[in-house]
């Protein structure tokens, strides 16, 4: 275990003037071979004009072929290269055969599960275009619905491909992001309004000034659940380095660079005036932090309880989702450092960290994070 979790990292960045960023947005809903889908287009330029507004040069095709998808995808990686951030969005159908995903154009047949190469583009090429940034590389994708190629297609002995339901999963390298409207294996709802579920709540969520990026994908994951009753959860993966990405500025002076706070509810737990503290430890790590951690088996609650004697004790809720064990921790000037003790026999952690008030940012071997202060 760590003082951080394994959701995500952080990457610094300004405001939108302070680097070049470019975007491409597809949205494919006209499909010649199998039946339409209403909001792709909608969507694709709605986010479209979300990101001119946030300072991304955005281009944006809709109901595109193989050739035009291709094209596009090439120019954008000329653009992209060098870039302070460069961000692809597609919404439209896509799909995993045998471990590859692929984004589907238009005009499409997809009779054999070989065709995929020669008809579709790959998530690998779309993630490789966004990868030579200096800041951040993100993907976009609300492709994730139930996919009529895959009833329609025959299956290749050679390969022996299966198309699954949604989107498998992906390990971006470097400083990329990639979010689904829906996690691997899952499906994502086109939507009966102007807007899918997942688009509507990123188009909510994006223009929020000082709002950290992993926790504006936050506050999107917990719109859509809350918006298809918990049937779509989207997520992200990757995982960048400590410091934060603002989207949409960063918060007032005097706010810090740490991620906003959550919507985890937590009282502050001041240290006792009257305790003296170790001269290992910062006064200002001591008392009861907390975080909310996600995990295929949904969301878990890890309590740090640090003492004013430079001892700590950690537990999580549910207890299967982490080890309870105790040690020793340092902590001063910024940089952290623990040993396990007891339940967790030879561990030892270490990083940097920021208290301002009630939120810190803390990060270690796993990760970064955004702490609480907690009443327990």
């Amino acid at each position: 275990m760590t003082l951080a979790t394994a959701f995500a990292g952080l990457v610094p960045t300004g405001a939108a003037a302070d680097g070049k960023r470019v975007a491409l947005v597809i949205g494919n809903g006209a499909y010649r071979n199998v039946p339409s889908l209403l909001n792709p287009p909608n969507d694709a330029s709605d986010i479209a004009a979300a990101l001119k507004r946030l300072g991304f040069t955005a281009s944006l095709i809709t109901n595109a072929g193989f050739d035009d998808m291709r094209r596009a995808l090439l120019a954008f990686g000329r653009e992209a290269a060098g870039a302070d951030m460069a961000a692809a969005y597609f919404a439209g159908h896509g799909m995993e055969i045998n471990g590859e995903n692929w984004l589907i154009p238009i005009d499409a047949e997809l009779k054999r599960d070989t065709d995929a190469a020669n008809e579709a583009i790959s998530l690998r090429s779309v993630m490789l275009q966004v990868s030579n940034t200096t800041s951040l590389g993100l993907v976009i994708l609300d492709a994730c619905r139930n996919n009529p190629f895959a009833a329609r297609m025959n299956r290749s002995l050679a390969t022996r491909a299966t198309p699954n339901a949604g989107l498998s999963r992906v390990e971006p390298a470097g400083n990329v992001l990639v979010a689904y409207a829906a996690r691997d294996g899952t499906t994502a709802l086109d939507g009966d309004a102007r807007n899918s579920p997942f688009a509507t709540a990123l188009l909510r969520n994006i223009e929020t000034p000082g709002v950290e990026i992993t926790f504006m994908f936050r506050n999107v994951r917990d719109d859509v659940m809350e918006a298809t009753r918990n049937e779509q959860q989207p997520f992200v993966y990757g995982s960048l380095s400590r410091k934060a990405i603002y989207l949409a500025g960063r918060p007032p002076d005097g706010a810090g660079d740490t991620a906003p706070v959550s919507p985890l509810p937590a009282a502050i737990s001041p240290v006792p005036a009257h305790a003296p503290t170790s001269p290992t430890i910062d006064p200002a790590l001591v008392g009861t932090w907390e975080i909310m951690v996600p995990s295929r088996r949904g969301q878990s609650r890890w309590i740090w309880q640090i003492m004013i004697d430079g001892t700590y004790k950690f537990h999580a809720e549910p207890p299967r989702s982490a080890r309870s064990h105790e040690g020793r921790i340092t902590a001063a000037n910024g940089r952290w450092s623990l040993q396990a003790l007891r339940g967790l026999s030879g561990y030892s952690d270490g990083g940097a960290y920021e208290v301002h008030d009630a939120l810190a940012t803390i990060t270690g071997k796993l990760g970064t994070g955004a702490w609480k202060r907690s009443a327990d």
